[in-house]
């Protein structure tokens, strides 16, 4: 990626210079800088908000509720894991965050459901179907506040950015179902690994 940038750059200062508008690529640089710094310091303040919020659903327990509700579904979705594998809590726990908006603070969780799934993992050389249904959903990415989006809108001067909010909803809704019927005809396509508890020896 930093090779396509560096390109890019190279490419529009060669011809700023053959067509002799050096002055305007120059001032288009430095715009662009002083515009993402803006766009930095509004997705800041707004992921810090957010941040803040989904550590009072957290304590409040509204996360663990979500959770609740949530895992039945989850247990259908990702079947080969234990029923009462923690994995699914934390799973729930993903894709609630991801339904705030609040991609910086599902990694972590996402991270630690993959590990797990991985310690259930027989191949350890390559992804169970547990974890591409979970990398899948992540990747559709279902929102029902896309509060990255709306930051980004706010920071351009975008005086009405909470009406992605519907559009934001069909599509990554679409997405979100369109993955979890794609993963699980490759599903079929692929026979499931069984996946069982790895005992500690400790």
């Amino acid at each position: 990626m930093n090779y396509i940038w560096y390109f890019l750059i190279v490419i529009s200062i060669v011809f700023g210079a053959i067509n002799g508008t050096l002055n305007e690529v120059a001032n288009a640089i430095f715009t662009g800088i002083e515009s993402a710094v803006k766009i930095v310091l509004t997705l800041l303040g707004i992921m810090t908000f957010w941040l803040g919020i989904m550590k009072i659903a957290e304590k409040s327990g509204i996360v663990e509720f979500l959770s609740k509700l949530l895992r039945p579904i989850a247990k259908r979705i990702f079947s080969e894991l234990p029923e009462d594998s923690p994995i699914i809590g934390d799973v729930a726990m993903n894709f609630s965050a991801n339904a705030l908006g609040l991609a910086n603070a599902a990694t972590p969780i996402g991270i630690k459901a993959i590990e797990g799934m991985q310690k259930l993992n027989k191949d350890k050389e390559s992804a169970s179907n547990s974890m591409c249904m979970l990398l899948s959903m992540n990747t559709a990415g279902f929102q029902l506040i896309p509060a990255t989006v709306i930051a980004i809108l706010a920071a351009n001067g975008n005086t009405s950015p909470t009406e992605i909010i519907v559009p934001t909803l069909i599509v990554t809704s679409t997405a979100f179902v369109s993955a979890i019927i794609i993963a699980k005809i490759f599903q079929k396509v692929f026979p499931p690994q069984k996946e069982t508890e790895v005992v500690n020896a400790d």
